[in-house]
C-alpha cells in the first residue's frame, strides 16, 4: 500500500509515519508537508533514509503542487493530519484557518476522488463539539453529539468535516473521519500547554495558566492516538465518525501541578493569566464505538504517558530549543 500523509512533520502525523515505519514494513509512506512554523524536519531527521519513505514539501490548498504529487505516487490511502491548530491562533487570523483546514481538505479530496483512493480519512477533533460543564462528569461527547463550534479553529475543522461527508454521501467517497481529545507526547511543538510547562519549567520560566486553571481536558497519549487512526483506516467502516479519547480527564492546573512536581520545580513558577475569549470549560470523550467496532483501548495511563513525556524533553533538548530560538525554520 501506499499511504500519503498531510501534516506529517507536524506532531501527530510525524509520530504516525514513525509508528507507521515501525510496524507495516511492507508499506510505503508520502509525507506532504508545508512546513508552517509548526511543521519541523527535525521530526522527520530519524525516518529520512528509510527506503519507504518519500517527503513533499507542498501546501495542501495548492491544486496544481496536490495534483502533481497524486499523479507521482498515485496513493492508495490518504490520512490528513494537515491543519491550523492553535486557537489562540485562530482568534487572532482566522482566514488562515479556514484556507488551510478548509480550502486544502477540498483540494485533498477532490485530488482523492480523481485518483480512485480506497480511503480518504479526515482527522478532526473533539472541539467540534463544543464543551461540557463541569458540574456534569457523567456528560461526555459521542459520535451522535451535535456539533457546537467556540472558536475559529473548530468551526474550521467542523466545516471540513462536514465536507468529507457530503463528498461520501454525493461522491460515493470512502470517507472516515476521527475526532479525538488533547494530544501529549514526543515531538509536540512548544506553544501547547504540556510541552510549554515541561520546557519553561526546564528553563526555570513562568508557567503562564489561563484563569484559575479549571478546564478540563481529556489527555490522550499520541502513541495510542496514531495505533487508532491506523485501525480505523484499515478496518473502519466508510462514512463513519470514530471518537479517540484517553478516559484521562484532568484539570489543566493537575497537569501543571503535575509536571512541577516530577521536574522537582516549585508550584511559584504559576502565573495565573487572563483566560482566552470563549475557551471552552471541558471536554470528555467516550471512545466505546471504537473499542466495540475495531477493538481499540488506550493503553497509556496518564502518569506514564507524561513521565515519557518529561523524559523526552530532557532527552531531546537540541529539538525543542531549536524551535524556541527559530533555528529550526533556517531552510524550510
Amino acid at each position: 500500500m501506499k499511504v500519503l500523509v498531510t501534516g506529517g512533520a507536524g506532531f501527530i502525523g510525524g509520530n504516525f509515519i514513525h509508528e507507521s515505519l515501525k510496524t507495516h514494513i511492507e508499506d510505503t509512506f508520502i509525507c506532504v508537508d508545508k512546513l508552517t512554523y509548526a511543521g519541523n524536519m527535525e521530526t522527520l531527521k530519524p525516518v529520512m533514509g528509510n527506503k519507504n519513505f518519500h517527503f513533499e514539501k507542498a501546501d495542501i490548498a495548492d491544486l496544481a503542487a496536490i495534483g502533481a504529487i497524486f499523479e507521482k505516487y498515485r496513493p492508495d490511502y490518504v490520512i490528513n493530519f494537515a491543519a491550523e491548530s492553535h486557537v489562540d491562533r485562530s482568534i487572532d487570523n482566522p482566514g488562515v484557518f479556514l484556507q488551510t483546514n478548509i480550502i486544502g481538505t477540498q483540494v485533498l479530496l477532490d485530488a482523492s476522488r480523481k485518483y480512485e483512493v480506497s480511503r480518504f480519512h479526515q482527522v478532526s477533533t473533539d472541539e467540534v463539539y463544543g464543551d461540557l460543564p463541569l458540574d456534569r462528569p457523567d456528560l461526555l461527547f459521542t459520535e451522535e453529539t451535535p456539533i457546537h463550534t467556540s472558536s475559529p479553529y473548530s468551526a474550521s475543522k467542523a466545516g471540513a468535516d462536514l465536507l468529507c461527508f457530503a463528498y461520501e454521501r454525493t461522491y460515493k467517497m470512502p470517507v472516515t473521519v476521527s475526532r479525538c481529545s488533547n494530544n501529549y507526547g514526543p515531538y509536540h511543538f512548544p506553544e501547547k500547554l504540556i510541552p510549554l510547562m515541561i520546557t519553561n519549567a526546564m528553563a526555570d520560566r513562568q508557567l503562564p495558566v489561563y484563569g484559575k486553571g479549571e478546564n478540563v481536558r481529556d489527555w490522550l497519549y499520541v502513541v495510542d492516538h496514531c495505533r487508532a487512526i491506523d485501525l480505523i483506516v484499515r478496518k473502519g467502516t466508510p462514512g463513519e465518525v470514530y471518537n479517540i479519547g484517553g478516559h484521562n480527564e484532568r484539570t489543566n492546573i493537575e497537569v501543571v501541578k503535575s509536571i512541577l512536581q516530577q521536574l522537582g520545580k516549585p508550584e511559584t513558577l504559576i502565573k495565573y493569566v487572563t483566560d482566552r475569549p470563549g475557551h471552552d470549560m471541558r471536554y470528555g470523550i467516550d471512545p466505546s464505538k471504537i473499542s466495540r467496532e475495531l477493538g481499540w483501548l488506550p493503553e497509556t495511563k496518564f502518569e506514564e504517558g507524561l513521565s515519557q513525556t518529561i523524559q523526552w524533553y530532557k532527552n531531546n533538548r537540541v529539538w525543542w530549543e531549536n524551535i524556541l530560538s527559530g533555528k529550526y525554520r533556517e531552510g524550510s
